[in-house]
């Protein structure tokens, strides 16, 4: 194919993976879940792995991911998500399987569940939405809240001396000896996109050849619960997420 071929009109369609249907979005506008939906959804038709690929998804807004991701899917009480795919891995140890959580599940309520998967090294993939807030529920603190930002339930900031310091669990994860690949990313930017979804497929490779756990951390933004535009959030982010949390991978093994 020739580059004229290439910038043909009929060759710059954009197509929808199939593996996502057609049902309109509830996230809010600037959401960073429906941009990470797109890319699960096109790794995992790019890889054929369509009908051995099973989603976990808790509680919070991740849970909604089966709404609209046409593959198999085991909703887990909030935070056991890790627990109930260590299960479906070992039951179907040809099947792919992957976790879906936010930050109050995962570091919160699910810390626990995270920590002794990721411990025992079990061949399933966790991807991580950190938007440092619980964005359901009413933007509540959570443990990834910055200090000094403000929530619903530190409404003069976070203070350290009263509710500790941000917890960065993906740094935790990456020390375990069962984790093979601890990686911190995000889709503000269409480059950032890309390396997400490199991310994205690689740790689902690592999976599919047993090599352990793999965790894809996505630093996000929550624009409704910190009270932002979409543009504004994105700006935060860079300026005040990413000096906690820097971009990258934390483990490659």
């Amino acid at each position: 194919m020739t580059t004229q071929d290439i910038i043909k009109p009929e060759n710059l369609v954009y197509t929808k993976t199939s593996i996502m249907n057609d049902r309109n979005m509830h996230y809010c506008p600037g959401c960073s879940h429906g941009v990470v939906h797109k890319l699960i959804g096109e790794v995992i038709e790019e890889m054929g792995i369509k009908e051995t690929v099973i989603g976990v998804a808790p509680v919070g807004c991740a849970v909604f991911a089966y709404n609209y991701l046409d593959i198999d899917w085991q909703e887990a009480a909030h935070g056991r998500a890790p627990a109930i795919a260590t299960s479906i891995s070992r039951l179907l140890p040809e099947n792919c399987v992957f976790t879906y959580q936010g930050d109050g599940d995962l570091a919160a309520i699910g810390t626990a569940e995270t920590i002794h998967a990721c411990n025992r090294g079990e061949n399933i993939v966790i991807f991580f939405i950190n938007n440092a807030i619980y964005g359901m529920t009413g933007g509540q603190m959570a443990p990834t809240t910055l200090e000094g930002m403000k929530t619903a339930t530190c409404p003069h900031g976070r203070d350290v001396k009263l509710n500790g310091f941000p917890l960065k669990i993906s740094d935790l994860l990456a020390q375990l000896d069962g984790t093979c690949y601890v990686t911190r990313q995000s889709v503000h930017t269409v480059p950032a996109i890309r390396k997400s979804k490199k991310a994205i497929r690689k740790a689902f490779e690592n999976a599919m050849s047993k090599k352990g756990t793999s965790v894809v951390e996505f630093v996000s933004t929550c624009n409704s619960g910190w009270k932002m535009t979409p543009h504004q959030a994105n700006m935060w982010m860079e300026e005040n997420m990413f000096a906690k949390y820097p971009l990258g991978d934390l483990k490659d093994k």
